[in-house]
């Protein structure tokens, strides 16, 4: 029975131990308040990475045995290394697997380490606890940025956040700078500074009330998921798709389906489901360490 630890970083770190793709005992977070969530962006590189390695060696609790560890993070990540990382920049162009991997074995735990894309993580996980190992899975998290994953793993970039769906110039909220993206649509960065009078909690509040411009924003808000959505059914094909993260909370799933069904018209490619679950750390924790199995032939 494989003996995993799955870790991932976005707001703060979290961490699991892992058997049988089974969490065992409680998670562990860093920091441990939740409302310190910008805490990772103030350390460089070097912090964060001696900040992972010392939050696996804490899930180990000095066992030697780990077979695995799988570190999910957010941006683009190729190899090992994270390529690009808009909202944590600091980890651009950092070999994260090939410093963890020396730095945990300096610290007497020599053990395989996979890197992959955060919300690759949340598929996998998603897939594991549901039991669909065996078929294709698709996620969209909303939140600070919007995370797009797959599940089985695939060569490729699939940074699904910045899929296009608007050719409106005046479209430049998304992190990377580019322009007509969803997560500068839908990102809660990107809507705090496109209202900046306003949260997007009360942008969705005065929607509900009726508020012209708020209620345009919001129709805007799911074209646009139902857009991406659409476009990766095009390329990829039907099958299930997950929603997720803190940002559900604005989602109206019918609004966003009958979009969906107005861009989607080809009979073969209507076998789609949508499901809308809330946030979970353990999924993201799971699917981390169902990656790092797979890595490592376990």
């Amino acid at each position: 029975m494989a003996k995993t630890i799955g870790i991932a970083m976005s707001q703060r770190v979290t961490a699991g131990l892992m058997e049988n793709h089974q969490l065992v005992g409680p998670l562990r977070y860093f920091p441990e308040d939740p409302e310190q969530d910008d805490a990772l962006v103030e350390l460089h590189a070097e912090a964060l990475i001696q900040t992972l390695c010392s939050e696996i060696l804490a899930v180990a609790n000095g066992a030697t045995d780990i077979d695995a560890v799988g570190v999910a993070l957010p941006g683009l990540v190729k190899a090992g290394v994270v390529e690009d990382a808009p909202n944590l920049p600091q980890l651009k162009g950092v070999k994260v697997q090939e410093q963890l991997t020396a730095h945990l074995k300096q610290r007497g735990l020599q053990t395989a380490v996979t890197v992959l894309n955060d919300a690759d993580a949340m598929a996998a996980g998603l897939a594991a606890m549901h039991g669909h190992l065996d078929r294709l899975i698709r996620v969209w998290t909303l939140g600070n940025g919007i995370g797009y994953g797959r599940y089985p793993f695939s060569e490729g970039a699939w940074e699904g956040g910045h899929t296009v769906v608007t050719l409106d110039h005046k479209e430049t909220y998304c992190g990377c700078g580019g322009r007509g993206h969803l997560e500068g649509i839908m990102g809660h960065r990107a809507m705090r500074l496109r209202f900046l009078d306003m949260e997007p909690e009360e942008v969705f509040e005065a929607a509900a009330a009726g508020d012209e411009r708020c209620l345009d924003f919001k129709k805007l808000w799911h074209r646009a998921l139902a857009a991406a959505t659409a476009t990766t059914i095009h390329m990829a094909g039907p099958g299930k798709f997950y929603i997720t993260g803190f940002n559900i909370r604005f989602l109206d799933l019918d609004m966003m389906k009958n979009y969906l069904h107005q861009m989607v018209k080809m009979s073969p490619l209507q076998s789609y489901s949508i499901d809308v679950l809330p946030k979970s750390d353990e999924a993201e924790i799971i699917g981390a360490g169902v990656a790092a199995e797979q890595a490592a032939g376990l």
